[in-house]
């Protein structure tokens, strides 16, 4: 494989993409900063095929990334490979408003080979190639120039790995048959909403046991105003107010501004300054949240009695069983979410009642729940049984 040296100029950027629009797929990461800043800042984008690598230097000034962005949101020939890419996504969607399409993450076809529910791009590294990787770039502070050439080597070894084991776990996907199991997970990752930071949304983030509607309204309001302010300044969110403190502040909302002085996590300050006004202000807008966005009493399980509550149990108990009997992550299987609402009654908008889910998993926990299929131990081992009603 042929390795460029660092790209900062549109002529060889340009040339780089016309070349890579012809692969079949490309290995795509990214090295970005983002402790001090709300959006993070690129700092680098590696990329290869089976042919070529390079790193491309976006900080260079009057760089023109268009090329590159257009081969990985426009062009629909060619595969983007990503290792779990989800910040990889966010961040050419605060470019585009677009997500690399078509997508295919290496962390959750690893899922799909029983390799394990998260598996680090170390250990897959060594799993498919017995090489183990360098980490001691791994805190560099990717946004200083001049980069020296052991960071660059380390940024472009990500991809140029990537490219190597692509192809080997798509064989063995092929063997198995299990690649269109993939397909629904990806076009998920792929979803462009995933990561659009909507303010009216930001308030779901915040832990608070208050389910009052006047409170969860001014929660709605403060976090939707803070989610604006760390936009606008480009800050994290916990550096304009901590999620503690505006879970307070809803709770335990301030009559007037000089009362912010007396307020933990906030400075004194806030009192008379014009941020603290702008949060007063959020307050006083604030309005009781309406019944149909309450949240439920507990998310995790809609609708839940203790009955239910351990149907839901069964049912994960079943779902580790078939995880280890197929060799595959559970939670590619089913997730909790859909478990327990499937205890709770709920049959419709199940991805787990629905394709190849439904015949791996879905089939015999929904005859757990509907009492033909039952637990028993035979020989020391937990086995299923079909109950006599099923027969």
């Amino acid at each position: 494989m042929h390795i460029h040296g660092l790209i900062e100029d549109n002529a060889a950027l340009a040339n780089l993409c016309a070349r890579l629009a012809q692969s079949p797929f490309v290995a795509v990461d990214t090295e970005f900063m983002r402790e001090n800043s709300y959006w993070p800042e690129l700092c680098l984008i590696q990329i290869a095929d089976a042919n070529e690598a390079a790193a491309i230097d976006p900080m260079q000034p009057g760089i023109d990334l268009k090329p590159l962005l257009d081969l990985l949101t426009e062009n629909e020939d060619v595969l983007k490979v990503f290792h779990a890419g989800g910040q990889d996504l966010e961040i050419v969607y605060n470019l585009t408003g677009k997500t690399p399409h078509p997508l295919f993450d290496t962390q959750v076809a690893a899922m799909a080979l029983g390799q394990g529910e998260q598996v680090g791009y170390s250990n897959l590294v060594d799993s498919y190639l017995g090489i183990t990787v360098d980490k001691g770039a791994r805190f560099t502070d990717w946004s200083r120039r001049p980069l020296d050439a052991r960071q660059i080597d380390y940024a472009i070894a990500d991809v140029t790995h990537l490219a190597t084991i692509f192809p080997k776990m798509l064989e063995k996907l092929r063997k198995t048959g299990r690649g269109l199991w993939l397909d629904e997970e990806m076009e998920r990752l792929a979803d462009p909403a995933n990561y659009f930071n909507d303010p009216e949304q930001a308030w779901r983030r915040v832990r608070i046991s208050s389910r009052k509607p006047e409170v969860l309204g001014r929660l709605k309001a403060l976090a939707r105003w803070r989610e604006i302010e760390a936009q606008g300044k480009d800050l994290p969110r916990g550096r304009i107010v901590k999620d503690e403190t505006i879970a307070d502040l809803a709770a335990n909302p301030p009559r007037k501004q000089g009362d912010l002085t007396r307020v933990r996590g906030l400075s004194a300050t806030w009192g008379g300054n014009d941020i603290g006004g702008r949060m007063m202000t959020a307050l006083a807008e604030a309005k009781p949240m309406p019944a149909d966005e309450m949240p439920g009493r507990d998310e995790r399980r809609p609708g839940l009695g203790k009955d239910g509550a351990l149907v839901a149990d069964l049912l994960k108990l079943l779902l580790k069983i078939r995880a280890k009997e197929i060799n595959v992550a559970s939670r590619l299987l089913a997730r909790s979410d859909d478990l327990e609402a499937l205890a709770a009654g709920q049959r419709e908008g199940l991805s787990i009642l629905n394709g190849w889910r439904f015949e791996q998993f879905g089939r015999d926990a929904l005859a757990l729940v509907e009492g033909r299929l039952a637990f028993a131990v035979k020989g020391g081992k937990l086995r299923m049984t079909r109950t006599e009603e099923s027969e």
